[in-house]
């Protein structure tokens, strides 16, 4: 079962040309490439971080050091 058929991106263009006229489709569809396009540079980042972080992961998380300065010595 396909999720759109061809049928379906009709009928979908047709609805959007009746509901935002002939002037403000070619900005709404613009609009949308520019954020499908820093949609897909964000997630390739992100995935270029993963695969090559910076710094290395911390031994100790920042919070785990504020609860030992918090308790009090032993003796």
């Amino acid at each position: 079962m396909d999720l759109l058929s061809p049928m379906h991106i009709i009928v979908l263009l047709v609805v959007a040309l009746l509901i935002f006229g002939p002037k403000r489709l070619p900005e709404i569809g613009s609009g949308l490439g520019k954020s499908i396009r820093e949609f897909k540079q964000s997630m390739n980042q992100m995935t270029e971080e993963t695969k090559n972080p910076a710094a290395p992961a911390p031994t100790e998380y920042p919070a785990q050091a504020v609860i030992k300065e918090q308790q009090p010595p032993t003796e």
